[in-house]
């Protein structure tokens, strides 16, 4: 049973009851929009990384890792262009004092479109039953239709007047469009303003002599300036890539939907070095490497789709999201963006230095084009968390909420439960423990009865549970009990190694990507 946007709350209390996500100094009353990861949300985040780092950096011997410091010269930031352009519009409700992202208020409205669409799909759905075809039914649908041409227009046309500056035009298309104040109802707005996102911060001992620096909002720019470091030490050759995982920060003013959209935030991020005039090619390329790895996780490909852009950044000359279906409707997960020769260019013109790749096959030095994958580690965890709980029906009338993670990534693979306290089944649990403790993440756990010790395991989404009964001491097999299906079968302690392997292997869940 998939989750939607009323069950948002469920997700978020879930997250917290479990120990997966807590607001940060909660004992304070808490900092809006930044959150801490507790113990079970910290294993799934470093297993989500692994998961990035191995198909970006170990399975492809052109691309290697980097980890760049969070501090950067300030000269970065005028170069890549966040000192001057770097903004979000913002609008304010006179009546309600409440400040939005104006940008968001008019793609909160097309989503509404979008929904009134999925509507009308699952009304012609009953009507039609199992003759019906959905690609069809939207492709010829005149109410269907008209909403997506809407749709169209108002993003393109915001899209435009963002890209030219003309603030007032999106002042103007918000009134048109007769949106109002989320708490309020009020149509009373402000003008549209431009509002810089990097937070400020000082290096030095001393107020007089203290150097101005940002807290760095993207870990794009930690790997351009240290372009030729890797390509010189590595001996790389174009086409090559440099992957980094690291924290960026952003002054978000309207900061919401939970660990979607952070103050403090950490991104997967894969920068490609190629020649000049193959940006389509790899563009095209790494759109489709990267929606395969998402797909190898088995979150369905039905909430993925592609958004290509309206509204160009400055740097790029093609650009396009995989947005993924949250419980508040498709939001960018990932951004791909074919960056040109932007970055480098203009490192090397701020900085006097040549950032330049001597091409042996061509026999000419050029700038590198850049094509990036971008992926928010925050947002990849909403998704997988989001996807995976659900509360099911069971056979007797009573209900299990159950978290699906894939298997790969669940925080701990298997949970060892001796039947009772007592007549050696805690040691031979205990035991078991030792032995898989090398391979995998594994817990322990004999407190309650053993089905509501199955339950807890369920909602914190752990693949398998093992328990050790009396049959266990005469003849060392144990029952092992299937999360997805309940499914328990009789195996062999020894054979325990190789069955939790099968399933949570990474290796096994990769190679889907191939």
């Amino acid at each position: 049973m998939a989750l939607n946007e009323d069950d948002f709350k469920k997700v978020i209390a879930h997250a917290k009851e479990y120990g997966f996500v807590f607001p940060s100094s909660e004992i304070y009353d808490g900092l809006s929009a930044v959150y801490d990861y507790g113990q079970q949300g910290a294993a799934l985040k470093n297993n989500i990384k692994e998961y990035w780092w191995k198909a970006m950096v170990q399975l492809h011997d052109n691309i290697v890792g980097i980890d760049s410091a969070i501090f950067m010269h300030p000269t970065t930031w005028k170069a890549s262009g966040h000192v001057d352009a770097f903004n979000d519009p913002l609008i304010d409700n006179k009546d309600s004092k409440k400040r939005y992202r104006a940008d968001v208020l008019i793609e909160d409205y097309v989503a509404k479109l979008e929904a009134k669409i999925d509507k009308e799909v699952e009304k012609a759905a009953k009507r039609f039953g199992e003759s019906f075809d959905k690609e069809q039914f939207l492709s010829t649908n005149a109410r269907v239709l008209e909403y997506q041409q809407q749709g169209q227009s108002i993003l393109q046309r915001m899209g435009a007047s963002l890209s030219s500056e003309n603030l007032a035009d999106v002042k103007a298309l918000i009134e048109e469009l007769e949106i109002v104040c989320p708490v309020s109802g009020s149509k009373n707005w402000t003008d549209v303003k431009q509002f810089n996102l990097m937070f400020g911060t000082k290096l030095g001992a001393s107020a007089d002599s203290a150097m101005d620096l940002y807290l760095r909002p993207e870990t794009a720019q930690g790997i351009f300036v240290n372009f030729l470091n890797v390509q010189k030490t590595g001996r790389m050759k174009i086409p090559f890539g440099i992957a980094q995982i690291g924290k960026a920060f952003r002054n978000e003013i309207v900061a919401r939907q939970f660990i979607f959209r952070q103050r403090e935030f950490e991104q997967m991020e894969m920068q490609f070095f190629i020649a000049p005039g193959t940006q389509q090619t790899w563009y095209e390329h790494w759109k489709e490497q990267r929606m395969k790895w998402h797909l190898s996780l088995g979150l369905g490909a039905n909430n993925y789709r592609f958004h290509d852009h309206e509204k160009l950044a400055h740097y790029a000359d093609a650009a396009a999201d995989i947005e993924f279906k949250f419980p508040f409707g498709f939001k960018e997960l990932e951004g791909i963006h074919s960056r040109t020769d932007f970055d480098l260019g203009s490192h090397e013109k701020f900085s006097g230095k040549k950032l330049q790749y001597f091409d042996h096959e061509r026999n000419e030095s050029y700038v590198p084009y850049v094509v990036e994958t971008s992926v928010g580690v925050d947002r990849m965890f909403l998704a997988v968390f989001s996807n995976a709980l659900c509360e099911e029906q069971l056979d007797n009338d009573t209900t299990r909420t159950v978290l699906r993670l894939p298997a790969v990534l669940a925080p701990t693979k298997a949970a060892i439960l001796p039947l009772v306290k007592k007549d050696g089944l805690p040691e031979m649990a205990q035991e078991i423990v030792d032995q898989l403790k090398w391979e995998f993440a594994v817990a322990y756990d004999e407190k309650d009865a053993v089905g509501r010790r199955y339950r807890r395991q369920d909602a914190l989404g752990t693949p398998f549970c093992i328990t050790v009964d009396h049959q266990s001491l005469e003849d060392r097999t144990v029952t092992l009990r299937h999360r997805d299906s309940m499914e328990q079968t009789r195996v062999a302690i020894q054979d325990l190694s190789q069955l939790i392997g099968a399933e949570v292997n990474m290796q096994h869940w990769l190679q889907k990507i191939q």
